[in-house]
């Protein structure tokens, strides 16, 4: 946890901000913070700035808070994604939140299992959980908005072709004659199918949303390795987040 992000209804009078269970627990047994101590905080979807432990034991910490800066910039790219494996999916919505993408959608397809859109991965409060990791690493406050679609053609034909309006729309392809650019412009939408690819009735209708087809190369990549190859590229143009 680079940043301890709190709602605003947590924060009392005199900006003060009283924290057990999770959040505590990372504060006494991984960052081992005594009263004068200061850690990074932010307000979900507000700004961010420096608390000062005012006090802190097993049951409860005081801590002052003072937000004076705005969160990183949201990378300027959309994802629409066939929805992954249950298994995979934590750690694809952990890694965009990373990233700053900030509009994911989840979407079926021909060879989407339909037990994946069982998973208690996909109820909101699994969701939020799963994004707010990617956040505190990134040390970012906005929450990234997921929607599901469970109907593919009614997407496809009624929801997509706003989304690749006015935006750069790339379906991400392994037969397409076109390379994904080295530097996508921006904003950007991509497409991604599931494991596999989308079948071609799909693919047709995603181009003729709008989107067009451009090819990471000629290996066949897991859905989770061909998204970060894709965002590596959006992230070079934009200021890629320090690691740590």
């Amino acid at each position: 946890m680079n940043l301890l992000i709190f709602e605003a209804e947590e924060l009392g009078a005199n900006n003060e901000l009283k924290l057990c269970g999770r959040r505590l627990r990372h504060l006494n047994r991984v960052l081992k913070l005594q009263p004068g101590d200061n850690v990074r905080v932010g307000q979900l979807n507000g700004k961010v700035g420096k608390g000062t432990v005012r006090s802190i034991d097993d049951d409860l910490a005081v801590i002052e808070v003072s937000l004076d800066q705005p969160p990183p910039r949201p990378l300027p790219l959309t994802v629409v994604m066939a929805l992954p494996r249950p298994k995979m999916l934590r750690r694809i919505l952990r890694g965009m939140a990373e990233t700053g993408i900030k509009h994911i959608h989840l979407i079926n397809s021909f060879r989407v299992e339909k037990s994946y859109w069982q998973s208690p991965l996909l109820l909101q409060p699994a969701l939020q959980e799963a994004l707010l990791s990617g956040l505190e690493q990134a040390m970012d406050t906005r929450m990234p908005q997921v929607h599901l679609h469970r109907r593919f053609r009614p997407f496809a034909e009624d929801s997509l072709p706003s989304l690749c309006d006015g935006c750069d729309a790339l379906l991400g392809d392994i037969g397409a004659a076109e390379q994904y650019p080295v530097s996508p412009s921006s904003p950007s939408l991509l497409t991604l199918g599931p494991e596999g690819g989308f079948i071609p009735f799909e693919r047709e209708l995603i181009v003729k949303a709008g989107a067009r087809p451009v090819s990471l190369g000629p290996r066949m990549l897991r859905v989770e390795t061909a998204l970060h190859c894709a965002v590596g590229r959006h992230l070079a143009g934009h200021g890629a987040p320090s690691a740590e």
